[in-house]
């Protein structure tokens, strides 16, 4: 098993990209805490992790709070006497209103749980990662950080901004032997992929997702795990400071008329 004896802390850990990281990460032998503001699909992911022989805990957090952050690395630590690696998943979507038309809400409600929920988990992991020794940090971007559509400004800035923080981040605790990497999903099969749309709207949509794909289908959350479990482990043991693009393709496609 790769993470055997590893403590993993995974932010967003009850549905979707988190919720198949914890998972797959216990099944390789880490002691996982599954953090989120939803008690009922934390605790749901925990079950399924215990049911299959694994070990996790379920803290209630919102990343946007200090408090909460502070709380929630000191819970892990406390429960399993380190932390090895920082997941940081959690995140929600934007209202897709143009940028002249969102409130100041808005935009701060996607930026301080999208980005600064990536800066507060940091800010109190390191210590811990740092006294564990070859610490590693994951954060999750979106292709969106990279290309954009309209009516998706405080997403997009807030997944630009976790792939500087990123860079940033790496160079600052390369020489303490922590690693951090950032992953690049496309479109992916989640409950915030189709988030604000009716069942008769998604059967209408999902078809086109899939086709503005080069590989012709939507990504699983599964695939994504296998990416984040590559870079949490030994196999990636050379790269920090890098985006690690799992997108169908996506970013490889030029529009055309053609």
């Amino acid at each position: 098993m790769k993470l055997c004896d590893k403590v993993a802390l995974v932010t967003g850990g009850g549905t979707g990209i988190g919720r198949a990281i914890a998972v797959l990460f216990a099944q390789e032998g880490a002691q996982v805490v599954v953090a989120g503001r939803t008690e009922a699909t934390g605790i749901a992911t925990v079950n399924d992790i215990r049911r299959a022989g694994g070990t996790a805990l379920f803290v209630r957090a919102d990343v946007s709070h200090a408090a909460d952050v502070e709380r929630l690395v000191e819970t892990t630590v406390n429960q399993f006497g380190r932390l090895d690696i920082l997941v940081n998943n959690a995140g929600i979507g934007g209202t897709g209103t143009l940028l002249a038309e969102t409130t100041e809400e808005e935009w701060d409600a996607v930026l301080d749980v999208n980005l600064k929920g990536h800066f507060l988990c940091c800010k109190y992991a390191i210590p811990h990662l740092r006294a564990a020794g070859n610490g590693v940090i994951i954060n999750t971007s979106s292709v969106l950080g990279c290309l954009t559509l309209p009516g998706t400004s405080a997403y997009s800035a807030s997944k630009a901004g976790i792939l500087a923080l990123t860079k940033v981040l790496a160079l600052e605790v390369a020489r303490d032997g922590i690693r951090v990497n950032c992953l690049v999903p496309g479109s992916v099969d989640t409950p915030m992929m189709w988030e604000g749309l009716t069942d008769e709207e998604r059967r209408a949509v999902e078809p086109l997702v899939a086709d503005a794909e080069p590989v012709g289908r939507i990504g699983r959350p599964e695939e994504i795990a296998r990416a984040a479990l590559f870079l949490a482990c030994e196999d990636s043991s050379f790269m920090t400071g890098a985006p690690l693009i799992v997108d169908g393709g996506l970013l490889a496609k030029i529009a055309t008329v053609r």
